[in-house]
């Protein structure tokens, strides 16, 4: 990957950047500058991380090591390299308090994460999780392999009715209009880098986002109007004003609208 990189951003370079890439990784990328400058002039524009839970406890359950630390800082440090941070969010550990649903919630909010996929622990076969729970007595057959159904197979420690109503409660507030779209912008600051020129907007992204923009946009007169409105006007006016030399604004509004 090391030596990959270099050549990946000689030939994004040469060709206008054509390409904007994405990947996945473990969230001490954050630990890695040069790992993170090679991928900034590469043009990776966005990471999806493994986050699962801000709670250490339920971490070292997990047995994700890799996630100690300052979350919130490593998050923005990746930001600040010019990719968008999406990440995967559970709730269900035996060591989550009650206060579980508050602190996703304000985490993904002060995290600036617009995409956050957010689901219910279920244990899979031939796992860490499914074999201390089947030593434990407690699994109930295998997980259906969708974690956002509302279902566990295994014997939960908190109440499953409360998992449930608490799991809900994330999924209501953080897409809620307002929450969403304030997300979307905050990431949005926060990776607007002047690094290097990307490619124009093409013709068929200019129409499919004027498309969405209008179809979205009576939609939200019901439903949403204000924070949509909000978000389209501010991301506009951020294009109109930016001077950045590579700034993807363009893109990322017709993105986080869709």
């Amino acid at each position: 990957m090391r030596q990959l990189l270099p050549e990946l951003a000689a030939w994004q370079e040469r060709n206008g950047y054509p390409f904007s890439l994405l990947t996945e990784s473990s969230v001490n990328l954050a630990d890695d500058v040069p790992l993170l400058e090679s991928m900034r002039h590469a043009g990776f524009r966005s990471v999806f991380l493994g986050i699962e839970t801000p709670v250490e406890e339920s971490l070292k359950e997990a047995q994700k090591s890799q996630n100690r630390g300052n979350l919130l800082e490593s998050v923005e440090k990746i930001q600040s390299y010019g990719m968008e941070v999406m990440a995967g969010f559970i709730v269900g550990f035996d060591n989550d308090p009650a206060d579980i649903f508050e602190r996703q919630i304000d985490f993904i909010r002060q995290s600036a994460i617009p995409l956050a996929m957010v689901g219910l622990l279920n244990a899979l076969p031939d796992t860490q999780l499914w074999r201390r729970l089947e030593r434990e007595g407690r699994l109930l057959g295998e997980a259906s392999g969708n974690n956002t159904v509302c279902t566990f197979n295994f014997k939960t420690v908190m109440d499953p009715a409360l998992l449930i109503q608490g799991y809900q409660t994330i999924m209501r507030t953080i897409y809620s209009p307002r929450e969403y779209y304030q997300r979307a912008l905050d990431s949005m600051r926060r990776t607007a880098q002047e690094i290097f020129r990307a490619a124009a907007l093409r013709p068929d992204e200019w129409r499919c986002g004027h498309s969405c923009a209008s179809w979205l946009g009576w939609e939200c007169l019901i439903v949403s109007a204000k924070s949509f409105w909000r978000f389209l006007g501010q991301a506009l006016a951020n294009i109109a004003t930016s001077s950045l030399k590579r700034c993807d604004w363009p893109r990322w509004a017709i993105t986080f609208v869709v």
